[in-house]
C-alpha cells in the first residue's frame, strides 16, 4: 500500500474528532502498528530483553541475598571461631589447624577472663564411617561441649539433646543430622536406635534440626555429635592430639557490637598464655565468620547492582529505538497527519495518538519480557546454577517500567508529530 493510501485509510478509519476517546485512540494506534508487525516487533526487541533480564537479575540476586542471609544465621550469631596455627614440616609451610595449640585451658580462660562472652565451646572433629545394619555412609563427627549448640545455632528437633552427665561420663550417645538419619536409616525413626560410628557402638539420643547447605557448599546435617570427652576417648585415637586438646573454640557474644572488641581481647589473651613474644608469630587464628560473609554479601550486592545497570541500560537502548522509529514514523506519515488536521484533529489528538503507539509497542515488548524473564527464572531455579526469588512486585514494578519507557521516549515524536503545520503537511509528498 503506497503512503498516500495509507494515509486515506488512516484518515477513514479515524472517528470523528467530536468523539475521540481513549478507546478510539488506543484503536487508532493499533491500527497504525498492524501496518507493519514486524517492524513493531523489531523495535519492542530491546525493552523484551531489557525487562527480561532486569526479572531475572534482580531474581537471581535477591535468591543470592535470601542465601546468604540463611548461610549468616546457620552460622549462629554474633560468633568468632579460633583454630589452631600452622607449623612447619621439613621446611614447607604446613596448613591452618596443622599444630595443636588450644585446649581446654584456652577455653576456660576466654569464658572467665574476657567480658562479653556469653557462650564459649570448645570441640574437635573428624570422619569416620557411620553404620546402621547392612547401610553405612562416611560423615564428619564432632565432639563438642554444652555450649556448642547456642552458640553455632543448633537445636534438636526431634528427641533431645545431651543431659549434662553425658558430658562427665564419656557416654556413648549421639545427635544426628538429618542427612545422615536419611542415609542411614530411610524414613525409618532413628531416636533409640544404635549406630556404630567407625567401631563405637552409639545410641542415637535426637535428630538436629535441618541447617542446610553451609556458605562454602558443604552439607551442615551430614553430620554425628558426641560429647567432647566421648569423642576423645572413642574417636580419636588415631588423632595423635594431646590431653585436653580442642582444634577450635567456638565463641558467641551478647552483642554484636561487642565482636570487634572481643575478637581482639581474644587475641591478646591467648598470646600471653601461649607465651608468644611481641612479634613473635601466633599459634592460632581468630576471626569473626559474620563479616567474612557480610563481604560476601556486600560483593553480592555490588554484582547485583552492575547487573542491574546492565538491565537498565538495555531498556534505555530499546527506549532509544522506539524514540528512533517513531520519528521515522511520523515523518513517513506527515501527509495523514496533515489529513487528520485537515478535518479537525487537534493536536492534542495527534500527540495522544502517537504517544499510544509508543506506548503499546514498549508494554508490548514489556510483556513478551516480562514472560520470558519468569520462564527463565524459573529454568534458572530448576537447573539449580544459581538461588532465584522471584518477586511478583519485581514483575509489577517491570510492568510499570516498560509503560515508562513508551512515554518516555515516545513524547518527543509525539510532539513533534502535534506541532506539524496543517498546510506544509498537506503538501508534504510521502
Amino acid at each position: 500500500m503506497s503512503a498516500r493510501a495509507e494515509a486515506v485509510a488512516a484518515v477513514a478509519a479515524a472517528p470523528s474528532p467530536g468523539r475521540v476517546g481513549l478507546r478510539d485512540i488506543v484503536a487508532m494506534a493499533v491500527f497504525a502498528l498492524r501496518g507493519n508487525v514486524l517492524r513493531s516487533v523489531l523495535t519492542a526487541l530491546g525493552v523484551i530483553i531489557g525487562i527480561a533480564a532486569v526479572i531475572v537479575m534482580v531474581s537471581v540476586a535477591q535468591g543470592t541475598q535470601a542465601e546468604l542471609d540463611r548461610t549468616i544465621a546457620n552460622l549462629g550469631s554474633n560468633r568468632i571461631e579460633v583454630w589452631p596455627g600452622s607449623g612447619r614440616g621439613g621446611g614447607v609451610r604446613l596448613g591452618t589447624g596443622t599444630v595443636s595449640s588450644l585446649d581446654d585451658g584456652d577455653v576456660a580462660a576466654i569464658r572467665s577472663e574476657i567480658g562479653g562472652v556469653q557462650h564459649v565451646a570448645g570441640q574437635i572433629r573428624g570422619m569416620t564411617q557411620a553404620v546402621n545394619a547392612e547401610r553405612n555412609w562416611n560423615t564428619q563427627w564432632v565432639g563438642v561441649m554444652p555450649d556448642y549448640f547456642p552458640t553455632n545455632g543448633w537445636e534438636v528437633a526431634t528427641g533431645a539433646g545431651f543431659a549434662p552427665r553425658d558430658y562427665g561420663g564419656a557416654a556413648k550417645v549421639v545427635l544426628i543430622g538429618t542427612s545422615l538419619r536419611d542415609r542411614l536409616f530411610q524414613g525409618e525413626d532413628p531416636i533409640g536406635r544404635p549406630i556404630r560410628l567407625g567401631r563405637v557402638p552409639f545410641t542415637v539420643v535426637g535428630v538436629l534440626k535441618s541447617k542446610g547447605q553451609s556458605g562454602w557448599g558443604g552439607d551442615m546435617d551430614d553430620v554425628a555429635m558426641v560429647p567432647l570427652e566421648t569423642a576423645r576417648r572413642r574417636l580419636a585415637g588415631q588423632m595423635n592430639l594431646p590431653p585436653g586438646a580442642v582444634t577450635s573454640i567456638s565463641v558467641g557474644t551478647a552483642r554484636a557490637q561487642d565482636l570487634p572488641r572481643v575478637e581482639r581481647e581474644v587475641g591478646d589473651l591467648l598470646r600471653q598464655r601461649h607465651k608468644i613474644p611481641p612479634g613473635g608469630e601466633d599459634d592460632f587464628t581468630v576471626r569473626d565468620l559474620t563479616e567474612i560473609v557480610s563481604a560476601r554479601s556486600q560483593t553480592t550486592r555490588l554484582m547485583s547492582l552492575l547487573l542491574g545497570a546492565v538491565a537498565t541500560i538495555s531498556l534505555i537502548v530499546g527506549g532509544i529505538g522506539i524514540m528512533n522509529i517513531m520519528l521515522v514514523s511520523v515523518t513517513e506519515r506527515i501527509r495523514e497527519i496533515g489529513l487528520r488536521m485537515a478535518v479537525g484533529a487537534g493536536p492534542r489528538e495527534i500527540q495522544l495518538q502517537f504517544l499510544a503507539e509508543a506506548m503499546l509497542i514498549s508494554l508490548g515488548g514489556g510483556l513478551i519480557g516480562i514472560a520470558l524473564g519468569v520462564v527463565g527464572t524459573v529454568l534458572t531455579s530448576r537447573l539449580g546454577a544459581l538461588p532465584v526469588a522471584l518477586d511478583w512486585q519485581v514483575v509489577a514494578l517491570a510492568t510499570g517500567f516498560a509503560v515508562a519507557t513508551g512515554l518516555l521516549f515516545g513524547f518527543w515524536p509525539a510532539r513533534k508529530a502535534s506541532r506539524l503545520d496543517p498546510i506544509e503537511a498537506m503538501r508534504h509528498q510521502g
